[in-house]
């Protein structure tokens, strides 16, 4: 029997980490995440209220989620952030925020008195004409500054990068002497496949690939293999006598799949068992029928029905991203 204070799917995968994403709505239009036009925007009524939220990510609490974190499409650009963060807060988790950075300084103080002091930053390019053209907007110069002050504030910061063949692949070493002389974590991430990307098997770059230019680069013997955390989603490493240090997320060629603890939860109030699959249980509709009582049944019931790897898909090798049956990234979140 699943015992009725954790989320166990059918691998005996304890699942106790909970990604909610609090709007589809972003002030980037990212290549790799949204089309160019943006996605149509929906009624705000079919999203969860801050007040929706809160009841949810309480039953997921109860059943022994130990830690949130905040994503969206942009996090900070939601209404009430103020609110959800302080409700959050309240739970006795650990609250941890994935953003752009574009509005972080509005926001530091409020992240660092309610507790958050993990934040992940997306920034997919140190050249400022080329990440504008990946995002599609004209943010580096106030998004590089930012993370400089989340640096002095004391946060941990973790820099995501989204690599793609022939975009910025030609950037790594730059990134990781970048984490030579900051305090942080640059995360290389494989380019995945979502509605409307334009992903296919090439465009990624493989953590061989990294390793090659790195050891070309630095040597073996100048490159440190850290220990990963627990639930590892990224191999890290740090070349010697730096300041932070690098890590690699290979989601495709070379998956975690078998400690994943992550469950998702949409912006309009539906749990993603996987990133990839494209099955979806409505707990907003179950708030709103005012049948809280049935939450954390179906939370279970949908997290049971996990499959092993990749939500079911057998191989990405021959996928386009025509095929994909799919939210796109910034409708799914990050």
């Amino acid at each position: 029997m699943i015992p009725d204070n954790q989320i166990i799917d059918g691998f005996s995968r304890v699942h106790d980490y909970l990604r909610i994403s609090l709007t589809e709505r972003c002030n980037l239009r990212c290549t790799y995440c949204m089309p160019e036009e943006g996605i149509q925007l929906r009624d705000r009524k079919e999203f969860m209220s801050g007040e929706e939220l809160i009841v949810i990510a309480k039953k997921f609490v109860e059943l022994g989620v130990k830690k949130i974190r905040l994503t969206g499409g942009e996090p900070l650009i939601k209404k009430n952030i103020d609110q959800i963060i302080q409700g959050l807060s309240n739970l006795g988790v650990e609250l941890a925020i994935t953003t752009n950075a574009v509005l972080l300084d509005r926001y530091i103080d409020l992240l660092w008195d309610n507790g958050v002091r993990n934040v992940n930053i997306s920034l997919d390019s140190l050249k400022a004409d080329r990440f504008n053209s990946i995002s599609r907007r004209n943010y580096f110069d106030r998004i590089k500054k930012n993370i400089g002050l989340a640096i002095q504030h004391g946060f941990n910061i973790k820099i995501n990068v989204v690599l793609m063949r022939g975009v910025n692949d030609d950037e790594i070493i730059d990134f990781i002497e970048w984490s030579r002389i900051e305090p942080i974590q640059v995360r290389f991430i494989e380019f995945m496949p979502f509605d409307e990307n334009n992903w296919d098997w090439n465009s990624k770059v493989s953590q061989k690939e990294i390793m090659d230019q790195v050891y070309s680069n630095y040597g073996t013997e100048n490159i440190i293999r850290l220990e990963d955390e627990k639930n590892k989603i990224a191999r890290n490493y740090m070349v010697t006598e730096s300041r932070g240090s690098f890590g690699i997320i290979s989601s495709i060629t070379n998956p975690f799949c078998d400690t994943c603890n992550r469950i998702r939860l949409t912006a309009d109030g539906k749990i993603k068992n996987c990133l990839f699959s494209p099955n979806e249980t409505d707990l907003l509709a179950v708030v709103r029928s005012g049948k809280i009582e049935d939450l954390k049944p179906l939370i279970i019931d949908s997290v049971k029905k996990k499959k092993k790897y990749h939500g079911g898909i057998d191989s990405f090798e021959e996928l386009k991203s025509d095929d994909i049956v799919n939210r796109t990234m910034v409708s799914i979140g990050g």
